[in-house]
């Protein structure tokens, strides 16, 4: 009759698992169609991302050489050469994004094309602006091509978005109907498998033996233990219990009686009672006695607690019986809980923090963008037309919006970095050095700036960070000068640990020590406006690459002797 039933159990499961199974593998296809459907509308979203970024990176490069025509400052030039980069950046990301489709792929050279043009026109505005002066660039800047070209590049970038919204919208529908499927398929799937595991699980429930003569037998000493008392067959069924372990995990005692242990005690326990080839369960047990065991325990409703098991052997008609002394020692860990709840907080303030700085930093340029250009109109039209208060009002409100782009464009810089990043693959230093020097033609000519290297290595890097980094240290190596040829040398070398250690030494002003925390922090500078320009986050963002990238970034100077700033990177995978 036993071996009947217990067959009829095995034969219950074994229906429920396979009948679990089969739902289990209708709903991993229907969810992979959803998810495959899902990602398509991300991946639209991201072509579109890609073409605004475009198009802000090229209204980048009108006004910041528009601004430099105006003022003849060579700052405004910083943002002007970032953008002509990032507009590299943007054309190859949408080029690789739309190689799918043969609509797209057809207007991405126009598109090239106008971006080129537009920016040798600004390239021979800038030049006009530094050999004839405001009048032969303003002059050049008024009868050119230059607002056709524009809207020429604006239809073009307009037209790639409307197929992209085209796509979009035909992806959402489709994405929206398998998700409504495959709810459909998951509730009734789930509602079958709940009716069948309980019909399981009622058989089962049958099959609850009654060992009142165990208990009975024991029954004094455990409900007299100051801690949880469980006894515990070879099979790792539950005979026995004491009111202490009814308190511990919430379930009363007929709840518990010949239900395996797991259920209270879901990892470590059980486990300890196993036989093997080299000792029987008598000798497994044996290795356990007298020592104290840290698992964790599960209450009837579903939560955890830690506790320590003292586990002794037992002998009965019936075979070895293991009692475990359960103490719940949640006080113990309370501390330790707080602690890791307190560093989960601040890594979730963290991230929220950075996100907010994202989303702000995007959403300002816009309305920041207008008021530049309309400041700068005005002082275009009216400079000269009114009286002097004006003309200096006007260009501090010029000179205001365009340190706040600046700032909102190295904010945006800063929290991109870790949302934005590529993935680390093998890249050659020296190639990302040379593209950074190339972005810093202007300031190392305008410097006189030599600028030497060492042979440097390949590494594993996100190839446009690397050279956002070099190109920001070697900036400020060429920036904050004394007087005289501004020296730059870039080394690097093994540090024994897997690592390549950089280098980037310079001859210039020097920092005090005090400041080498605070140079690495957002909007931290050592020097006024009028002095250098600069937004003071160059180094925060140097910080967070390095950071990303799994190394450690720090400088070496001292006032008047120049200063030596060193990071680590990951050696390439080939290299070693």
């Amino acid at each position: 009759m036993k071996s009947l039933l217990k067959q009829k159990v095995q034969l219950a499961f074994g229906f429920a698992i396979l009948t679990l199974l089969l739902i289990g593998t209708a709903s991993y296809h229907w969810i992979a169609v959803s998810e495959e459907s899902t990602q398509w509308v991300w991946h639209t979203h991201e072509v579109l991302s890609n073409i605004q970024d475009l198009r802000l990176s090229m209204e980048s490069v009108e006004s910041s050489s528009l601004e430099f025509v105006l003022t003849g400052k060579d700052s405004a030039l910083e943002p002007y050469y970032a953008s002509i980069q990032k507009i590299e950046v943007d054309r190859e990301a949408i080029r690789s994004l739309t190689v799918d489709n043969a609509v797209q792929q057809s207007q991405l050279p126009a598109i090239a094309k106008l971006a080129t043009e537009n920016i040798q026109r600004a390239d021979r505005l800038i030049q006009l602006r530094r050999t004839q002066g405001l009048a032969a660039a303003t002059a050049a800047m008024e009868s050119g091509p230059g607002d056709q070209i524009k809207d020429d590049f604006r239809a073009a970038a307009g037209k790639l978005q409307s197929e992209e919204q085209r796509l979009r919208a035909l992806r959402s529908v489709k994405a929206e109907r398998y998700s409504s499927e495959t709810k459909i398929f998951l509730i009734l799937g789930t509602l079958f498998g709940i009716l069948v595991v309980a019909s399981a699980g009622w058989s089962t429930a049958r099959d609850t033996a009654k060992r009142e003569v165990a208990e009975a037998k024991f029954r004094g000493l455990l409900e007299a233990a100051p801690d949880g008392m469980v006894v515990v067959n070879q099979g790792g069924e539950i005979v026995l219990l004491n009111a202490q372990a009814e308190k511990h995990f919430g379930y009363s005692r007929d709840e518990l009686l010949g239900q395996k242990v797991k259920r209270i005690i879901p990892e470590g326990f059980a486990e300890r009672l196993i036989a093997d080839e080299t000792r029987s369960a008598a000798e497994a047990l044996a290795q356990q006695i007298g020592t104290g065991i840290e698992l964790y325990g599960q209450r009837k409703d579903g939560s955890r607690f830690p506790i320590e098991m003292m586990l002794s052997p037992l002998e009965s008609p019936e075979g070895m019986l293991v009692t475990a002394a359960i103490r719940d020692i949640t006080t113990r860990r309370e501390a330790e809980a707080h602690l890791a709840q307190k560093a989960e907080e601040l890594r979730r303030s963290n991230e929220e923090l950075e996100q907010f700085a994202y989303v702000a930093s995007h959403d300002l340029q816009e309305p920041l963008r207008m008021v530049a250009s309309y400041t700068q109109l005005l002082s275009k039209r009216y400079k000269g037309r009114l009286d002097s208060d004006a003309d200096e009002f006007i260009a501090f409100a010029v000179d205001g919006a365009s340190r706040m782009q600046r700032l909102i464009q190295d904010l945006l810089a800063y929290s991109r970095v870790g949302k934005r990043g590529g993935e680390l693959v093998d890249v050659s230093s020296e190639e990302a050095l040379q593209q950074a020097v190339t972005n810093l033609r202007g300031a190392i000519e305008d410097s006189g700036a030599h600028v030497t290297h060492d042979p440097l290595p390949r590494v594993m890097a996100d190839d446009v960070q690397l050279t956002q980094l070099l190109q920001n240290l070697v900036g400020n190596a060429i920036k904050y000068q004394k007087p005289g040829v501004p020296l730059v040398h870039i080394s690097a070398a093994p540090d024994g640990e897997g690592m390549w250690l950089f280098s980037i030494r310079d001859n210039g002003l020097g920092i005090d020590p005090k400041f080498f925390e605070r140079i690495f922090g957002m909007f931290q500078r050592l020097h006024k406006r009028e002095e250098y320009a600069g937004t003071g986050m160059g180094l925060a963002i140097c910080k967070k690459i390095v950071e990303r990238h799994g190394g450690k970034i720090w400088v070496e100077s001292e006032p008047g002797a120049g200063s030596t700033f060193r990071f680590t990177l990951a050696a390439s995978d080939a290299a070693s």
